[in-house]
């Protein structure tokens, strides 16, 4: 679901190996290890490993050759075009092996940490216009009071932090994919950034979709690269975390077999969104992942640290979704909640409501509807829970009383009997507990 009218504006390719902005030894040793990793031996397929332009690779490799670290074998010949064929030297094996030894990383040049702040601002996630109309498109599975989409469309556009809070089976969760869908556009995700001569991954094939862009015409008399391919074209990311959050994940991660580094989840959703749902759940308190989250979320950059504890900045430039089952002033003090720019109440449905989800759910899984059953639910059961209804209720409900109707070998149907032995399944009363 595409929806921004204007595409964001993609990272230009360096024209020359100055532009590159990276240390010029880091950069041949890149080149070493991939050539001797890979044995690519010609230009155009080391350029597309280290996904440079073709000028750019040359220029690497003719420096390479003039320490004599790499050695030309003379041209290859091919139908269309000679290509001159490129191995390494022995000494060059011998940096190679050397470079190997210092950091595996090889492949795709790293995109300098400055220069990767400067996309960040130009694909922001700050940049989203998102209309009523997008919001309710992306929700449109979910039965929502008017005033929740009032709430939380301007929460969204504003790319700051939202707290959902509420009692569970609500829907808090299928709200914040809901958000996510919405938004609905591309942005360039680095394969790897550069700090101080380290090398951090970010791009995650687990975390990062890719998107199938236009075939370019092989017809066409200037073939051309559109952006720089030390991207990766994806959908904005979504993280999802729960329970498993701990602080560690939000910290660098250093390989010490490959000595590299793994970016942290919240750099990798850089753009898009990052869900912390079931706050609360966590190992560590809710207050002290708040406390974690102040300076990004206040000032749009977070701070990171080297094995050699050298502390860095990097942008911060995320939707931060909290989802909390707790009343907010229970987990955190005034001062967190402060810096947390929205606050949205997700309650349950009211009686209207859940009977349109019921009528729904009922509808998609081919259960007819029974006026007396619903009477009988109504006047009978939710008395009982204080006329407390959730949004999960109904799809519960009538999964069981399908589940029955298949055991005992009937048409699926509705009836006063099926439902207490649904409802029956949706509480655990106080004397089944075992003291």
């Amino acid at each position: 679901m595409n929806m921004q009218t204007t595409p964001v504006m993609a990272p230009p390719p360096p024209r020359t190996l100055e532009q590159m902005q990276l240390p010029i030894v880091m950069m041949r040793d890149i080149l070493l290890k991939t050539m001797f990793r890979m044995n690519a031996e010609h230009v155009s397929d080391i350029a597309k490993l280290i996904c440079l332009p073709v000028n750019v690779t040359q220029e690497l490799v003719d420096m390479a050759r003039a320490q004599k670290l790499v050695e030309a074998t003379g041209t290859l010949h091919a139908s269309s075009s000679s290509e001159m064929g490129y191995v390494l030297s022995d000494a060059g094996k011998t940096r190679a092996l050397d470079a190997l030894a210092q950091s595996e990383y090889y492949g795709a040049m790293p995109v300098p940490l400055e220069v990767y702040s400067e996309q960040v601002k130009r694909q922001s996630i700050r940049n989203i216009q998102i209309t009523r109309q997008q919001l309710t498109g992306a929700m449109g599975h979910l039965i929502l009071p008017d005033d929740l989409l009032d709430n939380l469309g301007p929460a969204v556009g504003s790319g700051r932090s939202i707290l959902m809070y509420g009692p569970p089976g609500n829907g808090k969760s299928s709200i914040s994919n809901g958000v996510r869908d919405a938004i609905g556009d591309n942005i360039y995700v680095p394969r790897a950034i550069e700090y101080s001569g380290q090398v951090i991954t970010v791009y995650d094939p687990i975390v990062h979709t890719r998107v199938k862009e236009e075939e370019e015409d092989p017809n066409a008399l200037r073939r051309h690269t559109r952006y720089d391919t030390r991207y990766v074209y994806c959908l904005r990311p979504t993280v999802v975390t729960g329970g498993e959050l701990t602080l560690e994940m939000l910290d660098l991660v250093y390989n010490p077999t490959a000595r590299t580094y793994q970016a942290p989840l919240q750099l990798k959703s850089t753009g898009g969104v990052f869900i912390v749902d079931d706050l609360g759940r966590q190992a560590s308190p809710p207050q002290a992942l708040i406390n974690r989250w102040i300076v990004p979320l206040e000032e749009s950059k977070d701070i990171l640290a080297l094995q050699s504890g050298e502390k860095f900045t990097v942008p911060f430039d995320t939707l931060v979704i909290f989802s909390t089952n707790f009343h907010p002033n229970k987990i955190f003090d005034q001062a967190a909640l402060r810096r947390i720019f929205y606050k949205i109440k997700i309650d349950g449905p009211n009686q209207q409501d859940y009977l349109k989800i019921f009528a729904l759910v009922a509808k998609k899984k081919k259960m007819p509807l029974n006026e007396a059953t619903l009477i009988h639910l109504f006047k009978k059961k939710y008395p009982t829970i204080d006329n407390v209804y959730a949004n999960y209720q109904p799809v519960f409900l009538i999964d069981q009383m399908i589940a029955i109707c298949e055991f005992e070998g009937i048409p699926y149907q509705m009836t006063p009997e099926l439902l207490d032995r649904a409802w029956a399944n949706m509480f655990v009363k106080e004397e089944d507990i075992i003291r």
